[in-house]
This record gives structure tokens, sequence and C-alpha cells, in this order.
């Protein structure tokens, strides 16, 4: 039975330095030896300096000391006494007489201190139940998986003198204003986030007019790419608004990330301890991630360049990970000479102009990319007999391309949808540019043929059945003539269609709905073969991997799902977007995915695992393009900001920015050899830029340079080859032919 006690009371003793330990990080107290630690181990990890990525890089709050480092804490200052004091308090409770003896004499306190009579026996209790009250929530916050609304804001209850706010957040603002230049670009940084978390504590705390107050005061203050969240922010005054607002969700689980040089970073550490401002400090360590980096701070345009996006900027080793972005290896197919190229063949002068093109074709592919990922690195789908004969009419196409450049700018073929009251939504072209696609609001996908050959459905099985299967023109039978029209109309879909995708094979098209399925129809029969649901919200956009077979989408429920034609489940779901997943995109090889989103950043996610391998930041608005090149080196994305962005994958930096849209992009496209960049906007204007001018002046200095930092040049106008204005025509969407033509369409607004 003694055993048995002792057993209890070692256990107990164990909770009670779990408890004194939890208190002492909440109340900001770490002993003395522990913070010579910490000190020691963010000094040696100088480049993510944020202690164990917790937020909590700044050991002890600049209010309190850290005990004298003697077992005697009597003669500590209160706080510890009161955390002893808790810690006692909760032995007591548990009936642990033995431990609470011995941890009162071992602190030298009195006997009379857990009577009430003890200094800050009040105080003792209220920490308690906050010590306890925050296991409980932690917990509770463990068991499910979506945030718990009462958790995430509990951390706004531990609040400091409401009046003085607005002192501690001018305090600030005057000491950032009157620092050196070179480090008031980047502590200005930190405005935004402790403007929003000490609104939010107003308000949660349930003083409102001083919340009003200090918003009024203060929220002009903040950048312009900001407005969009400041007018949310300025709907929440009450705490009754903030348990089902998403936006505020997630601000308050995602730390906002801070680039800061540590020059900068010890100027704003300094500064808080002096003045003892511990509201900002609990502000910062609790919801900021600061990502110190050593050298010279960065200058405003470097800063706004980046910034912009609902959780600041990425942290350096989100963009670490090696991407295998090069091209996969083709596969050899002989290349047969058709008749036009026998006759030139008698002819002596014209073969050898043909031959070293073809060539040139096949040697591209025969050579692997050291890096392109292993051709088995996802299961891809075998190459068909119908594949092969399409690979050989791309390499015809490919012989007769036109090669693009500024003296050589292409042709721009624009197709305006007219009278469509339905609402033109969403647009797609098949690879070989023989059919168009159109999804509506009127919840239907439309079809037309854009060559003399009609759309035809096969026939019926009575009919197959009377078919000569071993004819050469087998495939040509199998076609209804009385089915033949120039356009088709699939109904299915009960919402607004937003997204639309030939698969390469032209054998299938998906569309993606505000109904919350993506359906995939056949272009044979014309009907619905599958609808897959897995979105609970609308899906915005679903595009076919280049290889066929996997697709994936993006919608409202800000997850992006990769599927497989036969599966009626996605294969992976791409976790990560603080809102609406708007745009996604596959890499040229099918191993990885991008995703653009209203959160203002474009996520690149690994197909093989699901994980997120590159996030960009610098747009200001949400994004509603992307577009890789065709090497498979670099991404462009263009947005609402009306800048088109340019980002190299290898090293996960911004290497461009292309302005002159003066409204939301709303498709990209790359040339066939991605000489040329071609923006449609909503600003009725086609426009082309140099893309091999914009990617081969890069400095490779620039991405060696540990901090990531790149000078952007403003060269748009010398990048800008032309601007092409429709009459009244938004550009929705963007296509190059296989012999480089442009291809652009939209609705016509009369």
């Amino acid at each position: 039975k003694k055993h048995q006690i002792l057993e209890k009371e070692k256990k107990s003793s164990a909770h009670a330095r779990f408890i004194c330990k939890m208190a002492a990080v909440q109340g900001g107290l770490v002993d003395a030896v522990e913070e010579k630690n910490l000190k020691s181990e963010t000094a040696a990890d100088g480049l993510t300096n944020n202690s164990a990525n917790d937020g909590r890089a700044l050991s002890t709050s600049p209010g309190s000391s850290s005990s004298s480092g003697s077992s005697k804490a009597a003669a500590g200052p209160p706080e510890d006494q009161q955390t002893l004091l808790a810690v006692l308090q909760f032995l007591r409770k548990n009936k642990l007489t033995e431990s609470v003896e011995i941890l009162r004499r071992e602190a030298g306190l009195p006997e009379d201190s857990l009577d009430g009579k003890g200094l800050g026996a009040v105080d003792a209790s209220s920490l308690l139940s906050r010590v306890t009250g925050s296991a409980s929530q932690a917990s509770t916050a463990g068991a499910e998986d979506q945030p718990d609304v009462n958790v995430v804001l509990s951390a706004y209850s531990q609040q400091g003198d409401p009046a003085l706010y607005e002192v501690y957040y001018s305090g600030l603002k005057k000491f950032i204003e009157t620092v050196l230049d070179c480090h008031r670009a980047e502590l200005s940084q930190v405005f935004y986030p402790l403007f929003v978390h000490m609104y939010l504590e107003l308000v949660y705390n349930n003083h409102e007019s001083e919340a009003k107050a200090f918003f009024e005061k203060f929220s002009g203050d903040q950048e312009c790419y900001y407005v969009d969240d400041l007018r949310v922010l300025s709907g929440l005054t009450k705490k009754e608004h903030m348990r089902g607002n998403e936006t505020l969700l997630d601000f308050r689980t995602s730390k906002f990330v801070l680039r800061i040089s540590r020059d900068s970073y010890q100027l704003l550490k300094r500064h808080l301890q002096e003045r003892q401002n511990n509201q900002i400090w609990n502000i910062i360590q609790e919801h900021l991630y600061i990502d110190i980096f050593d050298g010279m701070p960065r200058s405003k345009s470097q800063i706004d360049a980046m910034s912009g996006s609902l959780a600041g900027e990425a942290k350096r080793e989100a963009n670490k990970t090696k991407v295998y972005y090069g091209l996969l290896k083709e596969p050899e197919i002989e290349l047969p000479l058709d008749d036009e190229d026998e006759e030139a063949e008698n002819e002596e002068g014209k073969p050898k102009k043909k031959k070293p093109k073809k060539d040139s074709m096949g040697s591209k592919s025969k050579k692997q990319d050291p890096n392109a990922p292993s051709q088995n690195r996802i299961p891809l789908p075998e190459l068909k007999d119908s594949d092969k004969l399409d690979k050989i009419m791309y390499m015809k196409e490919a012989t007769k391309r036109i090669r693009l450049g500024p003296d050589n700018l292409p042709s721009i073929c624009f197709y305006s949808f007219l009278n469509a009251y339905q609402g033109l939504t969403a647009v797609d072209f098949t690879d070989d540019s023989s059919q168009v696609a159109g999804g509506f609001a009127d919840s239907t996908v439309r079809v037309w043929s854009l060559t003399p050959k009609k759309l035809r459905k096969v026939k019926s099985a009575a009919d197959l059945n009377l078919i000569d299967k071993e004819s050469d023109d087998v495939l040509e039978r199998i076609m209804d003539e009385k089915t033949a029209s120039e356009s088709k109309i699939l109904y299915g879909h009960s919402g607004p269609v937003y997204g639309i995708s030939f698969s390469p094979d032209r054998n299938y098209l998906l569309s993606s709905s505000e109904d919350g399925t993506i359906r995939l129809w056949s272009l044979q029969t014309f009907t619905c073969l599958v609808g897959y649901k897995g979105h609970n919200y609308p899906v915005w956009d679903t595009q076919f991997s280049p290889h066929g077979y996997y697709f994936v989408s993006g919608g409202h429920d800000r997850v992006a799902r990769l599927w497989a034609t036969d599966h009626y489940q996605p294969l992976r779901m791409f976790s990560g977007h603080l809102a609406d997943i708007t745009c996604t995109r596959f890499h040229p090889n099918s191993n990885y995915v991008a995703t653009g989103s209203s959160d203002r950043t474009i996520r690149l996610w690994d197909v093989l695992n699901g994980n997120c391998v590159r996030i960009f930041t610098g747009h200001k608005g949400p994004i509603h393009a992307l577009a890789f090149s065709n090497n498979g080196k670099f991404l462009a994305s263009g947005a609402t900001d009306g800048r088109v962005l340019l980002w190299d994958i290898g090293h996960g930096l911004m290497v461009g920015e292309l302005k002159g849209h003066t409204d939301t992009i709303y498709s990209l496209k790359f040339s066939r050899d991605s000489e040329i960049l071609a923006s449609g906007s909503m600003d009725n204007t086609v426009r082309l830029w140099d893309a091999t001018k914009a990617f081969d002046d890069l400095e490779t200095d620039d991405f060696t340079a540990a901090t990531g930092h790149i000078h952007l040049q403003d060269n748009s106008q010398e990048l800008l080859l032309g601007t092409y204005m429709s009459k009244s025509t938004p550009v929705i969407h963007l296509h190059f032919t296989r012999r480089n033509l442009l291809l652009a369409a939209g609705a016509y607004n009369p």
C-alpha cells in the first residue's frame, strides 16, 4: 500500500512540474538556465531563428525578469510566486499533501501562503484556472481536424488594459518611424498583423467602443493591398461575429510570416524590452513567425514585391525542397515520310532543308533531362495506337511551326461568343485546335467544331453490330452521319459551369460547377460518363493532366483534389490554402500541380506524396491565371491586381513582373517554344511579352543570395511586344496552335 502511495506521489510531482512549465510558458517565465540554452540555440540557428518554429523566439516577456536561479523562490518576483501558488493549490486540490509540503519547503514559502492570506493568492487561483483551462482546450483542439472556434479565439482572452492599446500601438509606430531608413521598411511589416490582432483582442473582450476608435485611428495607415481584408475586419464589431468568420479563423490559426534581418529584429526586441511593452510582445510571440536572416536589410521595393498575401511571406525553408521540373523523355516514334516528302526527295534541293528539322525534333526527346523525374515516378497511362498516330501528326505540324520572336509576332485569331446571355464562364480548346468548348452560367456545356468536320455521335449498339470490323475505315463507319452538327449541348450540371478541360486525346471533356461536382463527358457519345463528388462547395476550376488519365480540381472548400478518371474518389487532397482555390494547372511532366488562390498565394504540390513544395507570394489580389513554360522551368501567374509575375520553379524565386493590364488577368499562355508569353485580361486586351528576354536576363548571382532577395528590373515596357484591343470582349482564354497561331476567346459585351 505504501509503495502505491509513493508511486502516486511521484506521478503527482511530475504532473506538478508539467503544470509549472505550462504556467511559466503562459506567464512568459523561463528558468534562467533554459533561457541561456534558448539563446545559444537561437544564435546557432541563424537562418530561421524562430526557436523551434514556435513563435516563442523571444524566451522571456520583456516585463518579467527570469528567476534568480537559487532554489529559494520566495525572494523572486510576484509572478514566480503566483505560479508556485497555483501549482500548490492544484496539488492540494488533488489531496497530494506530501507533495505540497515538499514543494512549499523547497520554495521557502510561509505555511499560511495557501490559506488565502499569502501574497497573490487570488492571482494564483486565476492562473491555475487558466493553466488547466488551456490544457483541456489543447486536448480538444488535438481531437478534431478542424480548429475548434472556441480554442482558436480563447487566446484573445488574455488581455491588457483596453485604454492602453492605442498608446502601445502609437508608441511602436513612433519608434519605427524614427529608426534609420534601412530598418524602417522592414519593421513596418509588423504594423498590419499587430493592428489586426490588437483589434480582434479588443472585440473579443467586448470593448466595442475602444475597438472602433482603434480601427478608425490606425486602419488608414495600413498598406493599400490589405484594403479588402480590412473591409471584412471592419464588419467584425461584436464577439459573436467572430465565431463563424472564416477569414478571421485563417488569420488566427496560421502564423503571419515576416522576413526580417537580424539587425532590424534586435532593434525591435530592444525597444519592446525597454518599454516593457508586454501586450505587443505577447502578440509577436503568439501570432507571428519571424524568419530572421543575416545580411543587409531589404528595401521597401523588395519587401513590397513579396508581400500582400493573407498570411505574410512564405518561410524560406518552404521553397527549399528539390523540384524535378524537367520534362519526361518522349517515347521514340519513327516519323514516316508522307507523300509530299517523297515527292520532295525526287527534287534535289529540298530534302536537305526538311530532314535536319525532323532530326532536331527527334533528338530533343532522346536525351534525358538531368532535372526530370524518373519515368516511373508516378504511374502514367501507356500510349495507345491512336496516341502514337496523334504524336506523329504533332511532329509533322511542329516541322511547320513558326519561330516567334520580337520581330516575328504571332497572328491572333479571336473567337467572340455573340449573344452569350447564358453568361460564358469558361472556355477550352483541344490541343490540335479542332474543337472549342464553353461552360455557361445556365449550367450547360457547349462544344463546337472549328474545322469543316462536323461533330458526330457513335452509332447505336444495334447498328454497330452490322459493321464490318475488319475494314480499314472502321473508325469512320462507327460514326452516325445523321447526328452530324457544328455544335452539341451537354446537360447535367445544376449550377453555373466554372471550369472546363479537354483530355489530350480529345475523347473526353471535364467540367466543374457550382453544384460541387466534376463531370466527365464522352465526346464520342456526347453523354455524361461520371459525376465526381468530393467537393462540398462550388468547384472553380479543373484541368486534365498533359498525359491524360489524371485531373485536378479546386474550389471554395480550399482543398485541391487529384483524381483519376477510373476512380470515383480523389487520389490526393492538397490542403494548405487559406481561401478559395481559383485556378489549377498541371506541370508539363504531370508530377506537380500548381494552384492559385484568393489568399493571394500560389502553391506547387507534388503529385507523388501530396506535399506542398513551393509557396509563392507577391500578388496583391486573388489569382486567376497560371501557365507553365513548355520546358517546365518557369511559371507565370496573373491576378486581379493586373500584374503578371514570373517564377523560377527550381530556385523558388520571383524573377519578373510584367505591368500593363488594367484589370483582372484571366488567361496566360506560353507559345509552343516558350519564346512569347500571351496574357488575356478583363480590360479587353491581349498582350504579348518577350519571354525569352525576361528569362535570359536573369542573373544567377541573385539566386545564390541566402536571403532570397531579388532585384526586379522595372522593364515591363521593354518586354511588351504588342497590345491588341478587342471591341468590347474580355479575354477569358488563350491557346497557341501547334504552328504557333494564337487563338483567343471571350463573350462580347454589347
